[in-house]
């Protein structure tokens, strides 16, 4: 259903020089803002390391046990994984389940991008945004905080790192289909495969 309302910027972008250049704008611009916070949560890995390193020390050295720390650590690791999916899938990371894919023709691998975008990515990721918005949003409400009294009282905060993911991931799969379509018209190079490259 997705493809019979999509394929007219497909069409466009085979027919018209600015729809392509517009397409090639917008992915663009997606890719740089998944690859900008794919960056920035790439020091969350340090700031986790280092934290876990903190957290055992003080529990198995010292005897000293802190609920904040220990939820700290649950936080910076959610963080992580969740504002790194887009950058993930821009760099094409994610687990692919392929035995033909890797063999493929590059016209063939496209089609299987777009499809893959716009038949399962955006639908999913969408009816995530969807779903999840009113879970997030009664967090929001009363301010969830953690069940521990010494613990983080952000619950809802981390709760709302799912849309952020959710919403950033719609945006990098728009561009996985952009860049498709301009290899399916012929308006970029087949042999690029633009998410590969950093």
């Amino acid at each position: 259903m997705a493809l019979l309302y999509l394929w007219p910027i497909a069409y466009l972008a085979r027919r018209t020089d600015g729809a392509a250049r517009a397409l090639e704008r917008g992915a663009g611009a997606a890719e740089g803002l998944s690859r900008r916070i794919g960056y920035a949560a790439a020091w969350l890995t340090l700031a986790l390391v280092g934290l876990q390193f903190v957290v055992v020390l003080l529990r198995y050295v010292f005897g000293i046990g802190s609920i904040a720390l220990q939820e700290s650590v649950l936080y910076l690791h959610a963080s992580l994984f969740l504002l790194a999916g887009a950058y993930t899938l821009l760099v094409d990371g994610h687990v692919r389940v392929d035995m033909f894919y890797r063999t493929a023709k590059p016209k063939a691998r496209a089609m299987v991008d777009f499809a893959g975008a716009y038949l399962f990515l955006l639908p999913f990721m969408l009816t995530a945004f969807v779903m999840s918005y009113p879970y997030v949003a009664s967090s929001w409400a009363v301010h969830e905080g953690s069940r521990e009294t010494s613990g983080i009282q952000g619950v809802y905060l981390l709760k709302t790192l799912i849309l952020i993911f959710a919403a950033m991931m719609l945006i990098q799969g728009f561009a996985l289909a952009a860049r498709a379509a301009l290899r399916l018209t012929g308006r970029a190079d087949e042999g690029e495969h633009h998410g590969a490259t950093i």
